[in-house]
């Protein structure tokens, strides 16, 4: 967020949080309304207040419809949550987390006793790779030995396919399938 936004954010919080303490003191009584309304009046009235109030009233509105309309996200955050951008000397090239899921669901696919799998990547901003792997494991699977090898493999492939450091590889067996009964 630009520092611009951020002071004006700011000061739009204090007269906000100031309108809603006055607003709480009228409604428990704790504070004349003809005296709160007398203010009110005479600044409005007021030359100079008239336009300062005026000013900030126009500010406001246009803050709140940039807050409400517009997203503040910069296209280099868009890009990081759905990416990694690696650039060199030729140019740029966008990893997706799709592309780095399908990696990972090749991988365990590959395994006998996995029979489904589904997948969730988090990259953070120094491009390093957190694996999330919901499984579905037959029931011959020796779960132990099939997840070593399966975080094993999976950040090899990452490594291998997109020179990516895979920081954690973390499985979860969701179900153990049945055995189909012979008839």
């Amino acid at each position: 967020m630009k520092i611009l936004e951020k002071i004006t954010l700011i000061i739009y919080s204090y007269v906000m949080l100031i309108v809603a303490i006055l607003a709480c003191l009228l409604v428990f009584g704790w504070l004349d309304t003809e005296l709160v309304g007398g203010i009110i009046e005479g600044a409005i009235v007021s030359d100079v207040w008239g336009k300062v109030i005026l000013g900030v009233s126009v500010i406001f509105i246009l803050l709140s419809i940039k807050c409400i309309f517009f997203d503040s996200t910069s296209k280099e955050q868009i890009k990081e949550r759905q990416g990694v951008l690696l650039e060199n000397e030729s140019g740029k090239l966008m990893i997706s987390k799709e592309t780095i899921e399908n990696l990972v669901n090749s991988v365990a696919k590959g395994f006998e006793s996995t029979e489904d799998v589904t997948t969730r990547v988090e990259l953070d901003k120094e491009n390093n790779v957190k694996v999330y792997a919901n499984l579905v494991v037959s029931s011959e699977a020796v779960i132990k030995d099939l997840s070593a090898k399966l975080q094993t493999s999976i950040k090899d492939k990452i490594k291998k396919a997109t020179d990516l450091e895979v920081n954690e590889v973390n499985i979860t067996v969701k179900k153990v399938a049945e055995k189909p009964q012979e008839a």
